[in-house]
């Protein structure tokens, strides 16, 4: 087919937020089942319509809808926000409650379509829609009525949540391709048309959200800064030996800040010290401006830390700082965003840090993983047991954001808490109730390196509103789902959950769309199996949904030392065909994706690695050095191999397959003889299929998703399973 010979039809009723009732019937359905099976969702229907103008539609895109003229401007508007392609909007109906609501106008939008095709006689179309209103039949119809004129019909399964099909149209009428979402779609619908992904120079919008799908208009956070340079800082120990040396060269004139979920004072950065407390508190006496944010946590009586941040708050205050105990979340939400930044009357020695590492007792482990000096007498096992761990220290203009990333939160007027039971201690106990001004921010420092970065983060919708996030902001979930969409050959995770359903339906769809796409993943080990608990339910639909679309491409693992003692996997690190990675608080489930606050740099690198594969993704962007050098580290620590069998991403897949396989048989066979090479274990064996109860599905279940794991979006995006 002739590139500039077919227009997309693209049938929008099934959606709109408000959608008829059998669309609203369809997703209320969805919304209620789980499991492993189910991948109904609205995402990647934007890239599907994408791929389609990329691929030969042009400006050739008309949305089909039975709502009346008078709408059209409004749903404009709509579809300009939800980031679909321009296009002509084709309006059918003559009323909302006599048709479009009912589910009625099969004939009049038949009618419009005559008409297109009329208008347009050369032309070929490709007919999407979905199979919850009448469009299986309409889009029939059409091609039997207008034979050879449609090139093929795509339909999203909203109501059919069994296998895929394709039907190959051999009795003359066009192909049918049916998947449960766009990123599943796109396979079949380039293969009818003869399509594939868009290769040429890379673009750093191809792998990074523009400002307008970031849709958070209200911060003051830019889309993306360039000529940053990134250190990886691997462990606690390596983390608190670089922070220490920049928080001691600060003075007067110079600014520190930083947020975190929780601070331990008495965590000692080094061999003998000094402690948290003690960097802090010296930043402040020698006269620069200390300024903190501490999530105020939950009461104490149900295991929260509050005691240990109020300390701190407190030492920091009587030495001229402020820390602020932040309780301006969502119900059972937590603040989870880790960061320090260091401003300077030189900009040239401005410093950020990011990533998974609070400062927080326990968190002082390195390489040989035996869990932090400091910690090995305490009775707390989570903070007495090994730990891995990163953070990311950054230096040029991307500093000016994080300013702003913590400023923003510092200057939201909103109380710093509400209730009774939190206001009363922490007056009792002297701490501020509101923050004095901060200074206006230094100039942004100059470039430093090569990378260029984008701050992603996560605040739910709440009441009062955010100021600089008034409906939210999801740009975290909405980046990964942008390049996984991507994703062609290896995505290396490293996460402390990966629970949730609704975030392992995104890397689902990845691997069904790939089809030489892996999947490693590092988790914890479960310290115990007790049977069908909230979380394990949780991992398990998470485990198994990965599993069922990727097969043996998808490993999960988890880690343990040269002791065989499990290794607690606190790191959030996520790495992508060795281009994009991201090194932040976030984990993969629900609960980070929409409800707690978050923060994550995700990094491209310019410098190119030009050992092959040197374009692993096979789209033109080539493999980058920051990227490729994070793997390779990780990857190196837990298996005891060199990167002769790890740069090519079958070759590491299998290394880590078969050394996994070794290790795990000589603990079978009793640990006798020499013990193979490598940390990593098969994780939770038996994960991979999972068959609900009734006592799972409706009581578990439903506990895990309320209470560990809760969702932020608004109703409508958790309708249409997008962020």
């Amino acid at each position: 087919m002739e590139r500039s010979t077919y227009a997309v039809v693209y049938d929008i009723d099934g959606i709109l937020r408000i959608a008829p009732l059998r669309q609203q019937w369809g997703r209320l359905r969805a919304l209620a089942t789980r499991g492993p099976h189910d991948r109904r969702s609205q995402l990647g229907m934007q890239r599907v319509l994408r791929t389609l103008v990329e691929g030969g539609a042009g400006g050739s895109v008309f949305f089909l809808t039975a709502l009346p003229i008078r709408l059209a401007r409004p749903l404009r508007r709509i579809l300009r926000h939800d980031q679909y392609p321009p296009g002509t909007v084709l309006m059918a109906g003559r009323g909302i409650f006599t048709g479009w609501l009912f589910g009625a106008g099969l004939e009049s939008k038949r009618a419009v379509l005559d008409r297109l095709a009329a208008r347009h006689p050369d032309t070929t179309f490709v007919l999407v829609g979905d199979d919850a209103g009448h469009d299986p039949q309409l889009f029939a119809d059409f091609a039997r009525d207008h034979p050879g004129r449609v090139a093929v019909i795509a339909l999203r399964r909203l109501l059919d949540v069994g296998d895929d099909r394709e039907s190959a149209g051999d009795d003359g009428s066009p192909p049918v391709v049916e998947a449960p979402n766009g990123e599943e779609l796109l396979p079949g619908l380039c293969d009818a048309l003869g399509i594939g992904p868009r290769r040429g120079a890379p673009r750093i919008e191809d792998w990074f959200l523009t400002r307008a799908e970031r849709d958070n208009p209200a911060t003051r956070v830019r889309a993306w800064t360039e000529g940053n340079a990134v250190h990886l800082r691997v462990h606690g120990s390596a983390y608190y030996r670089a922070l220490t040396e920049r928080v001691a060269a600060t003075g007067a004139g110079d600014l520190v800040l930083f947020a975190g979920w929780r601070g331990d004072g008495d965590q000692q950065l080094g061999d003998g010290g000094p402690t948290v407390a003690e960097v802090l508190t010296g930043a402040a006496r020698r006269g620069a401006l200390v300024r903190g944010l501490l999530w105020r946590s939950h009461l104490e009586a149900f295991g929260y830390h509050v005691a240990q941040n109020r300390r701190l708050a407190r030492a920091v205050l009587a030495a001229g700082g402020e820390v602020l105990l932040d309780q301006r979340i969502r119900p059972l939400g937590s603040h989870h965003q880790k960061i320090v930044v260091l401003r300077h009357r030189d900009a040239d020695d401005d410093v950020a840090y990011v990533g998974g590492i609070d400062l927080v007792l326990g968190a002082r482990d390195d390489i040989v993983h035996r869990g932090d000096p400091q910690s090995a007498a305490s009775g707390d096992e989570y903070t007495r047991s090994p730990r891995h761990d990163a953070q990311v220290e950054l230096r040029g203009p991307v500093v000016r954001d994080l300013h702003d990333v913590v400023a923003e939160r510092w200057d939201d007027p909103a109380p710093l808490a509400r209730l009774p039971w939190h206001v009363v201690p922490d007056l009792l106990h002297g701490l501020p109730r509101r923050g004095s001004s901060l200074p206006d921010p230094a100039p942004t420092p100059p470039q430093a390196g090569g990378c260029a970065i984008q701050i992603l983060r996560t605040y739910p919708q709440r009441r009062p509103a955010h100021p600089f996030a008034p409906r939210g902001e999801r740009s975290l979930a909405r980046a990964f789902i942008k390049v996984l969409g991507r994703a062609r050959r290896l995505v290396y995770v490293e996460d402390q959950y990966l629970w949730s359903a609704d975030v392992a339906r995104v890397f689902a769809a990845a691997l069904r769309r790939a089809p030489e796409l892996h999947l490693i993943a590092v988790v914890p080990r479960p310290d115990r199996d007790d049977g069908p608990t909230p979380a394990s339910v949780g991992q398990r639909e998470a485990i198994a949904m990965v599993h069922e679309a990727g097969g043996n491409r998808v490993q999960i693992l988890d880690v343990e030392n040269d002791e065989a003692r499990p290794v607690y996997v606190h790191a959030k690190i996520c790495v992508v065909d060795d281009v994009w990675a991201t090194v932040g608080s976030n984990n993969f489930n629900t609960r980070s994706w929409t409800h707690d606050s978050e923060l994550a740099a995700a990094i491209l690198d310019s410098e190119r690695d030009g050992r092959a594969p040197a374009d692993p993704g096979g789209l033109g962007d080539g493999a980058r050095g920051f990227a490729r050098r994070l793997r390779l580290e990780l990857m190196r620590e837990h298996l005891e191999a060199d990167d002769a069998v790890l740069l090519d991403p079958d070759d590491a897949a299998r290394t880590v397959r078969d050394r996994v396989a070794a290790l795990d048989a000589w603990h079978a066979g009793g640990a006798l003889g020499a013990r193979p090479p490598g940390r990593l274990r098969r994780h939770a064996p038996g994960h991979e299929q999972v068959d609900q109860t009734w006592r799972q599905r409706w009581i578990t279940g439903p506990a895990y998703r309320r209470v560990l794991d809760p969702d932020g979006r608004p109703l409508a995006a958790r309708l249409r399973r997008i962020y």
